[in-house]
């Protein structure tokens, strides 16, 4: 099998469940080493994210957001948005162990771990949704996480952005979905509880592995970690280091690899508590 070739196919499915099962096949031929890395496959740049045509996509300041949980497409919504965030990552992870190249095969190792993960995180929160009616595809979904793995080009940016940036907030949201589930307690909502406590937990360490290969590019490229890493938030998101930011998960950023002075810098707080 050729590593970057037939990485790439699985990336472009469409169907959820080929894709699944293709990037099976293909871990463990990863894992049991009979992959061959020949680099010289060239890899296309992707302008429309994997599931353009089983998904209706809209503006994300047109997703409805639905906030209680306590009725049948208030849970079925999100449900779907976590699927879709699951979704996206699968994508992610495939993405950033296809798109770079001539690193240490413990990166790609990490990427393709990543992603077996998120395709579990997805079957399961799935699994919850189709027992209250619904299947992936159901809601309207938007595509900031496939604009923001587009647009980063380079290993800094990509490590930065989506890992570090995007899943890292996931890590500060995460708590607050499940204290308003805790609220409305019942079967479904404490299977989704379940859910959301193994994907927090594995989730810190996707988020560690991003901080490690993101120190790792800025060493080889002769840059300050946290300097560079808040120059980059400006650069994608303006405005997104300023003002205090009072719901950060400061125990679980430190387990992901921030250190205390970067955290203090990120919340604009005095302590790292």
């Amino acid at each position: 099998m050729n590593y970057f070739r037939d990485l790439e196919e699985i990336l472009l499915t469409i169907n959820p469940k080929e894709k699944f099962r293709k990037f099976d096949c293909f871990y463990k031929e990863f894992l049991n080493e009979n992959i061959d890395f020949n680099d010289n496959y060239k890899i296309i740049p992707l302008s429309e994210p994997s599931y353009k045509d089983f998904m209706k996509i809209v503006l994300p300041k047109n997703v409805k957001i639905r906030k209680y949980f306590d009725t049948k497409e208030g849970k079925g919504s999100l449900l779907h948005t976590i699927a879709h965030i699951e979704y996206s990552a699968i994508d992610l992870a495939l993405d950033a162990a296809l798109r770079f190249k001539n690193l240490p095969k413990e990166y790609y190792k990490d990427w393709l771990e990543v992603a077996s993960d998120e395709i579990r995180h997805f079957l399961m929160i799935e699994e919850i949704m189709e027992k209250i009616g619904y299947k992936y595809g159901d809601f309207e979904v938007h595509t900031n996480l496939f604009e923001a793995m587009k647009k980063t080009t380079t290993l800094v940016e990509r490590m930065a952005i989506v890992p570090r940036y995007l899943e890292a907030n996931g890590l500060d949201q995460n708590p607050k979905i499940m204290k308003k589930l805790e609220s409305n307690p019942d079967e479904i909502n404490n299977e989704i509880l379940k859910a959301l406590n193994i994907i927090l937990e594995e989730e810190v360490d996707h988020v560690y592995k991003g901080d490690k290969w993101f120190k790792y590019a800025c060493e080889k490229e002769n840059l300050e970690v946290e300097n560079t890493y808040l120059e980059l938030l400006e650069k994608y998101y303006p405005g997104s280091t300023q003002g205090k930011k009072l719901d950060m998960n400061f125990e679980a950023r430190k387990k992901a690899g921030f250190s205390c002075n970067e955290l203090k810098r990120l919340a604009n707080k005095e302590e790292c508590l």
